[in-house]
């Protein structure tokens, strides 16, 4: 059975800046100010595509006093690397009976 990939969820993931949140966040429950000491980026940037992630699904947040912190949804990430991975089982299949269309 191949799954489909989420084109929408590839285009969040493509983002440099926002893979390299997703990256941190794999780590680590991080804070704004945690994420503009890591990446360099400018607070208004980071809050822009913090909820481009927490729309997509990748990010949770917890309040934690006057902080919001963030922290990766695995599931979120789950969901992509297994479609991407039933991507390369049917590719292996294929390959592995020389499956071709005929003309």
């Amino acid at each position: 059975m191949m799954m489909s990939v989420d084109a929408d969820l590839l285009k969040v993931l493509a983002d440099p800046l926002r893979l390299r949140i997703v990256t941190l966040l794999a780590g680590e429950a991080l804070c704004v100010c945690h994420l503009i000491e890591e990446t360099g980026a400018r607070q208004t940037n980071l809050s822009n595509h913090l909820r481009v992630l927490r729309e997509a699904g990748l990010v949770d947040t917890e309040p934690c006093g006057r902080f919001t912190y963030y922290r990766l949804r695995p599931e979120g990430i789950g969901a992509v690397a297994a479609a991407l991975g039933g991507l390369a089982d049917t590719a292996r299949d294929s390959a592995a009976h020389a499956r071709k269309r005929p003309c």
